[in-house]
């Protein structure tokens, strides 16, 4: 069965899976989805005795339809390997009455390694596959961690450029350096005044600047996407719901078909998509609980059926999730909508000119699925805290955020169904907001790095090879720019 890709704005823009990748977005502006979801027609007893490689093989092929199975296994292989510090790739840890989803083991410790690690593979291969003779030049705006894990998956990949926005004062100081020491010829990072939507839309815009674009292809280039609105980073996230619930059911944790509810911190929407997905693809989960810290955009929505981003942008302890305008959330309105292009494109250009859109009592039946909760700062703080004293087990600030809203469902609900919870961040990514959770009064005064040494100390980790590196490293970016220089910036480290 063929899987196509249409754009969510024009039912008629149809492409196959590789196109789709290698666009990032289709020209109206619209983000690409599957024509249809296909099913997990394979035995979960099948599925659980296979490597995480093999679970990504038979999960992608099967959304990913004119990739030959030579072409996604070489991407399959190059990109979930040594890169990663644990064999299993994305393991389980039972705490606090949960399963946490441990995604933060690739190369830069955040769950966005997991797609992309890969996603250069199959942009490369997917250009390949087009004869696609320009350089692409990747275009991305970060809240933090897509930023560098997209870099550090694009250095020095032939034929590629890749060029990332961040809000100058809007990530953790451990994501920053991350980013600005970040090595290779073909990377490039630039800080902008404001804050993530400004980065996100400022590049959206660029994307669909015909002139620019021309000028591009007249120099030799062509804009790709490594943000989630790619459909080549949606479909590895949905991997590793299956994979999680292939290993519960081999461990003896989950019977044949029991359900699980999939607990997700979220900002920009794909990671729970993902989960969606999943569970049209068959896979037995029941709710998905959408997890919002103060930015509570998502927590209004599924609560009113309003998505309203006329309000203050809150800085949080958990800034990968401070996003008021959830670009992936346009793929399930697109679904809930009945796939009506027109219907959809209507509600999102009310976004874009009146920052809100409201869906149908219809359209709100449809979210069932789905439950919005949001943590506060403190609420954040005293679930890192609560979770090291009585399991001895640290997490970040964004898991942090997703623990405390699953407590408050289960205090609500009662529903006591087993929940994995995405599992987003290393603590090291955020050590400070992580230490001075536990206790403010004793790691208040002490230096970033110091921290690390005392996180190691109270949590029996290792720090990771992503902080050691960046302890002494050289800052190579210091680029900063207003939002309205963007494209400028984009042609100088062109050269066009």
């Amino acid at each position: 069965m063929d899987v196509l890709y249409r754009s969510t704005r024009d039912n008629d823009s149809v492409v196959t899976a590789s196109k789709a990748i290698l666009k990032g977005l289709s020209e109206d502006g619209g983000l690409y989805v599957p024509s249809q979801i296909p099913t997990l027609d394979i035995p979960m007893k099948e599925l659980s005795s296979m490597t995480y490689q093999e679970v990504a093989y038979e999960v992608m092929s099967r959304f990913l339809t004119d990739f030959s199975e030579e072409e996604l296994k070489y991407c399959i292989a190059s990109a979930y390997d040594k890169k990663f510090d644990t064999e299993e790739i994305a393991p389980l840890v039972k705490a606090d009455g949960a399963y946490f989803l441990e995604l933060f083991h690739g190369s830069t410790i955040a769950f966005k390694d997991m797609a992309l690690s890969i996603l250069p593979y199959l942009l490369t291969t997917a250009a390949k596959k087009n004869d696609v003779k320009n350089d692409i030049v990747i275009l991305t705006a970060t809240s933090g961690d897509t930023g560098k894990a997209a870099m550090a998956g694009f250095q020095d990949v032939p034929g590629t450029k890749i060029i990332v926005f961040y809000p100058k004062d809007g990530v953790s100081p451990i994501q920053e350096k991350q980013m600005v020491t970040q090595k290779g010829k073909n990377t490039h990072v630039v800080a902008i005044y404001g804050n993530f939507d400004d980065a996100q839309t400022g590049v959206k815009r660029i994307f669909n600047d015909d002139a620019m674009k021309e000028e591009l292809a007249q120099a030799g280039y062509q804009f790709s996407s490594a943000n989630s609105i790619n459909i080549g980073r949606l479909v590895p996230q949905i991997v590793y719901y299956v994979y999680a619930y292939a290993s519960l059911y081999k461990n003896g944790q989950l019977a044949e078909n029991e359900e699980i509810n999939v607990v997700v911190p979220t900002g920009n929407f794909g990671n729970i998509l993902a989960a969606y997905y999943a569970k049209n693809m068959g896979l037995p989960i029941d709710k998905l609980i959408c997890a919002s810290n103060d930015n509570k955009v998502l927590y209004d929505f599924f609560t009113t059926g309003e998505y309203d981003r006329n309000r203050d942008f809150i800085l949080t302890t958990s800034p990968s999730m401070d996003i008021l305008i959830s670009s992936n959330l346009e793929r399930l309105i697109y679904r809930i909508a009945g796939n009506d292009s027109e219907k959809n494109k209507e509600m999102m250009n009310a976004l874009a000119s009146e920052g809100k859109y409201e869906i149908t009592e219809e359209m709100k039946v449809q979210l069932a699925d789905f439950y919005g909760n949001y943590s506060n700062e403190d609420e954040t703080a005293s679930t890192i805290r609560r979770i090291y004293d009585e399991c001895g087990y640290v997490i970040d600030t964004h898991t942090a955020v997703a623990a405390s809203v699953y407590k408050k469902y289960t205090a609500k609900t009662k529903d006591l169904k087993k929940a994995v919870i995405a599992s987003t961040a290393s603590p090291y990514k955020f050590t400070r907001s992580v230490m001075e959770a536990i206790d403010a009064d004793k790691y208040a005064a002490m230096g970033d790095f110091e921290l690390v040494d005392e996180l190691s100390a109270i949590s029996g980790v290792a720090v990771p090879n992503a902080i050691e590196e960046i302890r002494e490293a050289e800052v190579r970016h210091n680029t900063v720019a207003e939002v309205d220089e963007m494209p400028g910036v984009v042609k100088k480290i062109l050269g066009i």
